[in-house]
């Protein structure tokens, strides 16, 4: 690597500035309240007795914690027996000891919350699409006497469709586990706006879904709204719960990126390790959108997603310290049961973060380093702080404010970055 190393030392890092971001913050105050209102409201149907299974996805959601305990206080207060099923495909592994430590690690435990866990990747298939494709449902939730679903809405990173990230792919995908995640993938993102639709009515309609619980998240990540839904309900509302979690969805604050660095990727952050929609990279054709990122660099993922690289195919450059953190069957079994390798793929291996920088720089295009239009951040949940150059400053298209003055990108003795 020395002869690629001197090749790169002779392009400069342009200097950046912390930089904060300004997007919607409308937040629901008491969550936990509101929640208690809305499924005291609707009456929900839950005789004494009932064993109710509550379904926790693999993504780290503002006040977790505190919602999935509000809904399992709620069933007991109906006399019901609630318990936990992880609804999340193919993710932890696609085992049942690993989708029950995903919870764990959001601090999903029955000490936590009051209700187990009851994980297992056995299915029951309750029926078949127009197109063939089988309707697979975890054999807990499917004997259970009834099912609350609960995740957030918002949009998918590999398809545009009326439904996208909600219930309905809850039911269809999460709740379908490896075998039923395979099947509904099976005919690609391109049809798959199509397809959650079809597996989810037959779920909705074969299934005692007693309620759906709905968040949608501000820029921020904290809840803005919160929202139960009866089960004849759920097709009505999801549409309009997917529009609002558009307007309120955060963004990179520029239309072109001449250089983007991704400190972290991760499955808790989102199904491609990083969302498409933020970095405007995609790997598939079914969906499009944010900005133009001509040179994308990822440095590294999180602990979290325990070596699921799943998304780093979208990136340009990633360090070698990153590439020996791959865990591959995870990330491949990911990549197989969503059906588009691209996102898999291994990008360039470089010596270090700082190569990764200077191999953005080199072929991002600029000829004049002042003009480098170069943004670092965290990852895509969280974008209120970020890094700019005064060229991508000077080209923001909504508003910011910086903080402090321009300095230089550190790295310690080994080239990892210094900064988040």
């Amino acid at each position: 690597m020395n002869q690629i190393n001197k090749l790169l030392d002779e392009y400069k890092i342009p200097m950046l500035i912390k930089v904060k971001q300004l997007f919607n913050n409308d937040v629901e105050e008491n969550v936990e309240d509101k929640l208690i209102a809305e499924l005291t409201a609707k009456n929900i149907p839950i005789a004494p007795g009932n064993r109710i299974a509550i379904t926790c996805g693999s993504r780290g959601l503002n006040q977790y914690i505190p919602v999935v305990r509000t809904i399992v206080n709620f069933v007991k207060s109906k006399d019901g027996i609630p318990f936990l099923v992880p609804a999340m495909g193919s993710h932890g592994g696609g085992t049942a000891e690993g989708q029950k430590k995903v919870l764990t690690q959001y601090g999903i435990t029955e000490e936590a919350v009051g209700a187990p866990v009851v994980s297992s990747m056995e299915v029951i298939k309750i029926g078949i699409t127009d197109k063939g494709l089988g309707v697979y449902i975890d054999k807990n939730a499917c004997e259970a006497d009834g099912i609350i679903l609960y995740n957030r809405v918002k949009p998918h990173t590999s398809f545009r469709g009326t439904f996208e990230s909600g219930l309905i792919k809850m039911l269809a995908i999460g709740l379908a586990k490896q075998k039923g995640a395979d099947a509904t993938h099976f005919l690609k993102y391109e049809n798959m706006a199509e397809n959650i639709v079809s597996v989810g009515k037959i779920s909705l309609n074969n299934l005692n879904i007693v309620c759906g619980v709905s968040t949608i998240e501000n820029g921020y990540n904290q809840i803005a709204e919160i929202h139960v839904s009866c089960k004849d309900e759920i097709l009505a509302k999801e549409p309009e719960y997917l529009e609002s979690a558009w307007s309120k969805m955060p963004r990179i604050a520029l239309d072109k990126i001449d250089v983007l660095i991704v400190s972290e990727i991760g499955k808790e952050i989102s199904g491609t390790g990083m969302d498409t929609n933020i970095v405007g990279r995609f790997h598939t054709s079914a969906a499009a959108g944010g900005p133009t990122t001509v040179k994308l660099g990822v440095l590294d993922i999180t602990d979290k997603s325990e070596g699921n690289a799943n998304g780093m195919g979208l990136a340009d450059f990633i360090p070698k310290y990153m590439y020996d953190r791959i865990d591959f069957t995870n990330t491949y079994l990911n990549t197989l049961t969503s059906t588009e390798p691209s996102s898999s793929r291994v990008p360039m291996v470089l010596d270090d973060d700082r190569r990764v920088f200077q191999a953005c720089v080199k072929l991002c295009g600029q000829v004049n380093n002042d003009d480098i239009r170069m943004v670092i951040i965290k990852n895509t949940k969280y974008l209120e702080e970020v890094y700019m150059s005064k060229a991508a400053v000077e080209a923001a298209v909504m508003p910011i404010m910086t903080i402090g003055d321009y300095e230089e990108v550190k790295f310690d003795e080994k080239g990892k970055m210094i900064l988040f």
